[in-house]
């Protein structure tokens, strides 16, 4: 983009100091606009200052309001390129070069979103793959704010290749190269995405307030950080301490006294990774963190070594209030601990210690190996690894930092109102993880945002959204699933105009939240956009739920989207995934087959059936129902029984 100054005169005014000729930050070198829509272009000048702004063939002069901010609309344009944005004032003069009329897409959600192709799989396979110079990618900063922004702070658009894919969304990359394939047109990917985010942080004020159950939320809503930050700060007490309750120092000091009971505090299980994910967001000053360990009558008389991972900040180590090791410890820290400082049976660990050093951004928590925290001596060796309880120190001095679910509204406020009305076709979401503990919620969540944002663009855009992955157990739905639920709630917002979902549960990792298979991710969301928007004659979706009729033991489950047929993905041929439940509502793992286009199951104890689950777990990895197109069915359930989540509300 070039800027130039036609004339020197310099108007001040009492709203921006120095005027100047500005665009928004999204109309820079080699952006892509929507084709086939009305393309708005704005940004701001002098106020009530004549701008005349040209694109391709198209002129328009427009008067700045009393703001200086102005805003022209051209008319719609097939794809094609490259053109040249001009924008000029009685003063100044931008142009922007490289424009192409394409389709643009919106990407976000949390970190499946934000993941890059550098990061997914085969990248170095990918990189070969990747001179693409009609795909651009524009990443959004991660920017929270109290109120809403008119613009973004930095960003550009970045051409596809080999150099700069790597970094790029991975799901935003293959989708827009499946795309770019088969219609060749120019692909946009708008990259607003945050791992870890709830979706309450990408609603709008407006959108809070229409909702009954987060209209208290929003009439409540700080004006500014410090209040922000006092806001949050009792909302972390009240989760830990279940009130308002603000420890003083005298409290705090209790909490390395032998036989203290820290039973209520946070429970982390492995002491491993920040504190932010552990339940104590954006924490950031000195915690405790404590836990039992057996000690042998033998390594109570040796000298011992207690391995404690890595975390440079000071700590102060105490082992039945006994104050043993304190100081800054580089490095991965194995302190020797003197014979006889060890009781025979349970002995007590509080450790109190601050923030990394040398990566303040980490805050509180461990870095390292399970096999780095251990206490050892002789021949015998402890794991530390796991049954930590924390606290943070509320008493000392501390800070939040500024992030994404401190507060809601302030992701949507910062990453989202900035690119308003920027013309897209439509939204690609990952992101639920986040809100799997009030899935039920996410029922009127999930499709309030999905609303707001098409009320905010005034525009009735596609919204395509992947289905929650497999991740964690493989349970039964006697033990419920809250990732289950979450898909259910994905399901429910189908119901919504110009929607769909990419069911995933056959591509993700029952060890890692961030499944590195992208591609076939990807695949699906383009399959479904090619088929809705692009009017492609495809198959996009596997099997979806439909009906069911129970016969005594038995019961038949009817789909749609069956395509050629059903199959099952499973090496001896069988159908798993199955659930079946009689008056009793105990679920036991049933015995299924195909039948023409149909699912018949069975009750293995011979009872009169009541429910079926398929695939109803947070991670269902005996689910092996597909159609012949090898898309996976959906989880389902054909009862509406209480769910775990039910009552669990944004606070």
């Amino acid at each position: 983009m070039k800027k130039s100054i036609v004339s020197t005169l310099l108007i001040i005014t009492s709203f921006s100091g120095f005027a100047q000729l500005k665009l928004a930050r999204l109309f820079a070198d080699h952006v892509v606009l929507q084709r086939q829509k009305t393309i708005p272009v704005w940004g701001w000048a002098v106020p009530n200052e004549r701008v005349k702004i040209e694109l391709a063939n198209q002129i328009q002069t427009i008067q700045a309001d009393n703001n200086g901010k102005w805003l022209a609309k051209f008319s719609p344009m097939e794809a094609g390129g490259p053109f040249k944005l001009t924008v000029s004032s009685n003063a100044e003069k931008i142009e922007v070069t490289d424009i192409l009329i394409g389709e643009v897409w919106l990407l976000s959600g949390q970190s499946n979103m934000e993941w890059t192709v550098k990061q997914a799989n085969n990248f170095k396979e990918e990189k070969k793959n990747a001179n693409f110079p009609q795909i651009r990618h524009f990443f959004v900063e991660h920017e929270v704010s109290i109120q809403p922004q008119i613009d973004l702070k930095n960003g550009a658009w970045k051409l596809a290749s080999a150099e700069t894919v790597g970094d790029f969304s991975a799901i935003g990359f293959f989708f827009a190269r499946e795309l770019t394939q088969k219609l060749n047109i120019p692909i946009g990917l708008l990259h607003a995405s945050w791992g870890g985010s709830q979706i309450e942080g990408w609603l709008s004020k407006e959108a809070m307030l229409s909702n009954d159950e987060l209209k208290s939320y929003a009439q409540n809503i700080p004006s500014n950080w410090q209040e922000a930050d006092s806001f949050h700060d009792a909302n972390v007490r009240k989760k830990i301490f279940g009130n308002d309750f603000n420890p003083t120092i005298d409290d705090e000091k209790k909490y390395l006294e032998a036989n203290y009971d820290f039973s209520k505090w946070v429970n982390a299980g492995s002491p491993l990774g920040q504190w932010d994910w552990k339940g104590i967001w954006a924490f950031r000053g000195n915690g405790y963190m404590a836990r039992y360990v057996e000690i042998s009558d033998e390594m109570s008389k040796k000298e011992t070594t207690l391995g404690l991972g890595i975390q440079d900040g000071f700590n102060e180590i105490y082992i039945d209030g006994k104050l043993i090791s304190a100081g800054v410890l580089k490095g991965n820290r194995k302190i020797v601990i003197p014979t006889n400082s060890w009781k025979v049976g349970k002995n007590q660990i509080v450790i109190k210690s601050g923030s990394m050093q040398e990566l303040p951004w980490f805050g509180l928590g461990i870095m390292g190996l399970n096999e780095d925290l251990y206490v050892s001596g002789g021949s015998e060796k402890v794991s530390l690894a796991n049954d930590w309880k924390l606290m943070p120190a509320f008493a000392d001095k501390h800070s939040y930092v500024h992030s994404s679910n401190n507060i809601g509204t302030t992701i949507y406020n910062g990453m989202i109102a900035p690119l308003l009305p920027f013309a897209i076709r439509g939204v690609l979401w990952y992101q639920g993880e986040s809100n799997a503990g009030r899935a039920f919620q996410y029922r009127q969540t999930f499709p309030l945002m999905i609303n707001d944002w098409r009320k905010q663009w005034q525009d009735d855009f596609s919204f395509y959204f992947v289905q929650l992955s497999s991740y964690g157990a493989n349970q039964s739905s006697n033990q419920g699933s809250n990732w289950a639920e979450l898909r259910e709630a994905q399901t429910m917002t189908l119901s919504l105009p110009k929607t769909g979902m990419a069911v995933t549960t056959d591509v993700g990792n029952p060890n890692d939240i961030h499944p590195i298979n992208k591609q076939d991710v990807a695949k699906r969301l383009a399959a479904t956009a090619l088929n809705q928007d692009y009017s492609k004659n495809i198959i996009a979706s596997g099997p979806m739920f439909k009906s069911y009729k129970f016969e005594g033991p038995k019961a038949t489950i009817t789909f749609s989207n069956v395509g050629s047929g059903l199959v099952t993905k499973d090496k001896y041929g069988y159908l798993r995934g199955f659930e079946i439940a009689g008056e009793d509502k105990v679920f036991y793992y049933a015995k299924a087959e195909i039948v023409g286009k149909n699912v018949v199951v069975s009750h293995p104890q011979n009872l009169k059936v009541v429910s079926v689950r398929y695939a109803w777990a947070d991670a269902p990895e005996d689910a092996t129902l597909f159609n012949v197109e090898g898309f996976p069915a959906n989880s389902f359930r054909t009862d509406d029984w209480q769910t775990i989540t039910l009552g669990q509300k944004f606070e």
